[in-house]
């Protein structure tokens, strides 16, 4: 489906902890829309295994590699033709993940200043997507989704980082001012195997970016 009239909607986004169902709803929504979508590619990060094993010393490394793959991204789709929908966004490695590493100790000071000043270089020069999709989910919600999928560098995930990454998500979520959201509750929706759910969601996205008919 396109838009009816004025500027054409390029850039629509997912947000959402690890194991929310960004990839999955992504994955939807393109075939519903036709949209093109870009991935969060974890099997060919040089890092992440890294990460998991020793976050100290890869955090850095890793939030720099995940910022300068989300800032191509959204060249690509500022220049390319078709309407992109995201999983994952930019601001979540700025307000999510480095913060969170630096609050827990896996991030030094020095490092984590010169990131956020990189950020603030690379988000001075980019639009925010026309829509922004958060999907909010509890913490068993969570694990349960992470454990069915089964990623190996994922089973030390530990609960208390579960809960600190939700923290900073519901905290960014309640000042994000940059465009138009929309909030889906992932325990009181399963858009995975209910098709009513799904379409529920997909009228709400509708409605949000072509207005209500």
């Amino acid at each position: 489906m396109e838009e009816q009239n004025g500027p054409k909607i390029k850039h629509i986004a997912i947000a959402g902890n690890i194991g929310s169902g960004k990839t999955t709803l992504t994955t939807k929504l393109a075939k519903n829309f036709s949209w093109e979508p870009h991935y969060e590619d974890v099997e060919n990060n040089p890092y992440l295994y890294d990460f998991y094993q020793d976050m100290p010393r890869w955090s850095f490394n890793l939030q720099i590699y995940f910022l300068n793959n989300r800032f191509r991204q959204i060249l690509d789709i500022k220049q390319g033709e078709k309407t992109v929908i995201q999983d994952r966004t930019i601001y979540e490695d700025a307000h999510i993940f480095a913060p969170n590493l630096h609050a827990m100790g896996l991030m030094s000071t020095r490092d984590f200043e010169n990131y956020r000043s990189i950020f603030q270089t690379i988000n001075s020069l980019v639009e925010a997507p026309d829509l922004l999709i958060y999907l909010r989910a509890s913490i068993p919600k969570l694990v349960d989704q992470i454990q069915k999928r089964g990623r190996e560098y994922e089973e030390n995930l530990r609960l208390d980082y579960l809960r600190r990454l939700n923290e900073y998500y519901e905290g960014w979520i309640k000042t994000y001012k940059e465009g138009r959201l929309l909030i889906i509750n992932v325990d009181d929706c399963n858009f995975v195997d209910n098709q009513d759910d799904l379409s529920d969601i997909v009228q709400r996205v509708q409605g949000e970016l072509f207005g209500l008919f």
